[in-house]
């Protein structure tokens, strides 16, 4: 195992993106939709599915009896711009986000939206064919601009995607910030 954590869903899927992938006969889900053709489609796209995403974190942390402390969100793509979307404006602080191969949406927007500042690691490929390397560099900067701590990591070779060694940091990380919470 890659920390001594298991994550606990009262659904068998945890929380599902929640529009059908286009062209995606086998079920692929996206959190909104995506033409690349509007500039402001990402801030309305998170805008309209964050609420639905902060709710199912408070449901599942109310069951299990945790706060936000116990929480960590790991995203890739898409759901890298969810969970810093989300996670930077919840009330409390939560243990972490990782964000592979993804974006901080409209960073200009964070310094009057900003609640929490939980660490943020950021991996990203510099062969990311659809979202291209630079969104890492101007997320790590907005993200440092806001007083957070930020590690990341620019996978070379890496197309739009997670590798192992990328998996081992996010790993090393997580249980890092889980342990200084414990």
């Amino acid at each position: 195992t890659l920390f001594p954590y298991t994550t606990l869903f009262r659904s068998r899927t945890g929380p599902n993106a929640p529009e059908p992938l286009p062209d995606a006969p086998f079920g692929g889900r996206q959190w909104f939709g995506l033409t690349f053709r509007d500039p402001q489609e990402r801030w309305r796209g998170v805008q309209k599915a964050g609420p639905s995403l902060d709710a199912f974190l408070d449901e599942e942390l109310a069951a299990l009896g945790l706060g936000d402390e116990a929480l960590a969100l790991v995203g890739f793509s898409q759901g890298t711009m969810m969970a810093l979307h989300v996670g930077l404006r919840r009330p409390k602080p939560m243990a972490a986000i990782v964000g592979f191969s993804g974006m901080l949406v409209e960073p200009n927007r964070l310094k009057t939206d900003i609640r929490s500042r939980p660490p943020v690691m950021l991996i990203h490929g510099d062969a990311d064919e659809v979202i291209p390397v630079e969104a890492l560099h101007q997320a790590r900067a907005a993200l440092g601009a806001a007083g957070l701590a930020v590690e990341w990591h620019v996978r070379p070779g890496l197309p739009h995607g997670i590798d192992g060694e990328g998996l081992e940091m996010a790993g090393r990380f997580l249980a890092g910030a889980f342990a200084k919470n414990a």
